[in-house]
């Protein structure tokens, strides 16, 4: 299928909700993809089972902090730029293009530098979700590297990185993403069809883009968050789901460290003040605590919502009074995973207590 206009509404709305607060404002991400498909022509949407073991297949992403790519999206030349400079790196051609995560802005740009080269676009990503580290992906986890690695901005800055591991790649690009105004294109993972079918997290576009409808399509009904729920339980990767708390923001702390956004979000209950919920976030939400009490923790998913229409709210984007419902989402099956874990379960986050899963919670 074609991954025209018409769909892109629905792909930001459900890659908002994915991105758990973060992934950069999805609605930035619309924008640049509408005006390269409106110069280009609609990229086309392939599914993982149908490429070939042996095609080439090369990932799209922006880096940095979320506040700032909110002001400082790309040009279109810095995403052409730094695909065929890996392509000369690797002497090949692309023959797809894929997300590095479906959460955010960078579920859209890959569909903006698809239809910039003309080349089809994978229906899946490395994380089901959104994370603000490179090597938090499971194509880390199954060991494909990282690298090389292409990084450039808007201005033609640029550079080539080789790593012997994803995390000291993530410390090369994320130290220069500083002086370049914490906002970057880069592509990396470099892999073949094969690979692809073996650790990505497949169909994660389409989902995203059924979620968005889904929240679209219920903003008038009678609890457009039940509807939301209901659906998310009909899905192969987010079925375990529940709404953890209801209340209103009554304080917001954030700062930019380390070329990332950081912070927390406390929330008192609509029905009893003393009932309070405080979620944690780097980028994305992490962990859920209900008087203490955790609830929901990575790689599980917490999602703020409008309370009345589902709307998904970003971590940068959440505000003294606000009336939210918090959620707490499955991961995929395969980022629960022990390999998995020990890349971006809780401790990557400097957290010091295990992972359990949202059901055990």
């Amino acid at each position: 299928m074609r991954m025209g206009v018409d769909e892109l509404r629905d792909l930001a709305n459900g890659a908002a909700f994915l991105g758990a607060g973060g992934g950069g404002d999805p609605y930035i991400g619309r924008l640049l993809a509408t005006s390269a498909i409106e110069e280009f022509g609609a990229p086309e949407l392939v599914s993982a089972e149908d490429i070939n073991d042996e095609a080439r297949v090369l990932t799209i992403a922006m880096l940095g902090a979320p506040t700032v790519i909110l002001e400082k999206a790309v040009s279109g030349d810095d995403i052409e730029f730094v695909i065929r400079s890996l392509e000369a790196k690797l002497d090949q051609k692309a023959d797809y293009l894929m997300s590095i995560e479906i959460g955010g802005v960078n579920s859209l740009v890959p569909v903006m530098a698809a239809a910039r080269l003309g080349l089809p676009l994978i229906d899946a990503d490395g994380m089901g979700r959104a994370f603000p580290a490179i090597q938090m992906v499971t194509f880390n986890a199954f060991g494909v590297s990282a690298t090389p690695l292409v990084m450039a901005d808007d201005h033609g800055t640029s550079m080539v990185v080789e790593a012997p591991t994803a995390e000291a790649a993530e410390d090369i690009v994320r130290a220069a993403s500083v002086p370049l105004g914490c906002s970057a294109v880069i592509s990396c993972y470099p892999m073949l069809g094969r690979q692809v079918k073996d650790c990505a997290v497949l169909g994660t576009l389409s989902l995203a883009r059924s979620i968005g409808k889904i929240i679209a399509d219920n903003q008038q009904s009678e609890d457009p968050v039940e509807s939301l729920v209901a659906h998310l339980r009909t899905t192969p990767y987010y079925s375990r789901c529940e709404i953890l708390f209801d209340g209103k923001v009554v304080d917001v702390r954030r700062e930019l460290r380390d070329g990332f956004s950081v912070g927390t979000v406390r929330l008192q209950s609509l029905k009893s003040e003393t009932s309070i919920m405080e979620v944690q976030f780097q980028n994305e939400f992490l962990v859920a605590k209900l008087n203490g009490k955790t609830k929901a923790i990575v790689p599980d998913l917490v999602c703020l919502v409008d309370r009345e229409t589902a709307q998904p709210i970003l971590a940068d984007g959440v505000r003294y009074g606000q009336r939210i419902k918090v959620l707490g989402v499955s991961a995929p099956s395969v980022m629960r995973a022990d390999e998995s874990l020990s890349i971006f379960g809780p401790q990557a986050f400097r957290m010091d207590e295990p992972f359990v899963p949202l059901e055990d919670l």
